[in-house]
């Protein structure tokens, strides 16, 4: 333990604490926050790397939102979204290694961009109408597969399918856990196996981010219980816009 602790600087430990930390608030419910993670991931062990340490540690916040949420899942939406991640993700298993990663997150975060824009212009007009094509969660699902293969993004596509939904902020939650906890272990053989990204060190490191990743979500679930299902959509939508912003111009 004492190597793992003395491998990384004061601020890089300082960072990914402060990740872990946020990985926790977003699995609480706090939804768009997690891009911030990624990005504070990325700075310290790089894009690709950096999702050998973050998804152990999602894995476990997925199973702590699963047990505290598993009543307000909503399946049909799972069943939706779940084979088209699957593809999403086996596609990105295959193109990953060759694609150019800055390239593919600022195209991803301007398609968030648009689709937000969508989703406020929606909100402004008060909108109650849901996206009924078959198609939305097709393109919605293949996105989110192949952005969490290849940098854990797929928590803004999700929140645009869920936003769209018009889903009550603890169904969307408890869906999103359900659907997250089964993608992220889905992922567990190709980074360990094909991608080679997960390994002792990663794993020990992963084990000292644990009490920023359960503060996080105790805090958050405390904050996500005080907020009504309206001001949660915008808030949703706020951190999702900033995250794309962040992501966009990140280098």
């Amino acid at each position: 333990m004492i190597s793992i602790l003395s491998f990384y600087s004061f601020t890089e430990w300082f960072l990914i604490f402060l990740a872990s930390f946020i990985i926790g608030l977003s699995k609480a419910g706090l939804k768009g926050v997690d891009m911030l993670s990624v990005t504070l991931m990325a700075f310290v062990f790089g894009s690709k790397s950096s999702t050998g340490i973050v998804l152990p540690l999602l894995c476990l916040a997925d199973i702590a939102a699963v047990r505290y949420y598993n009543r307000h899942a909503q399946w049909k939406h799972f069943w939706k979204l779940v084979p088209w991640m699957i593809i999403g993700i086996l596609i990105g298993v295959y193109i990953g290694k060759e694609m150019n990663e800055i390239l593919f997150r600022k195209i991803m975060a301007a398609i968030i961009l648009v689709t937000i824009v969508i989703v406020v212009l929606m909100e402004y007009r008060k909108s109650t109408q849901v996206p009924q094509h078959p198609m939305f969660a097709v393109s919605t699902g293949l996105a989110a597969g192949l952005t969490t293969m290849l940098g854990n993004l797929a928590g803004a596509f999700a929140n645009l399918y869920f936003l769209a939904m018009r889903m009550p902020k603890n169904d969307f939650i408890g869906t999103a856990a359900w659907i997250f906890l089964f993608m992220n272990l889905f992922k567990l053989p190709f980074q360990v196996f094909f991608w080679h990204n997960i390994n002792i060190h990663s794993l020990q490191t992963d084990l000292v981010l644990i009490p920023a990743l359960a503060l996080g979500f105790w805090l958050g679930l405390r904050i996500v219980d005080r907020i009504q299902d309206e001001q949660y959509r915008k808030l949703v939508i706020l951190l999702t816009l900033i995250g794309s912003v962040l992501m966009l111009f990140k280098r």
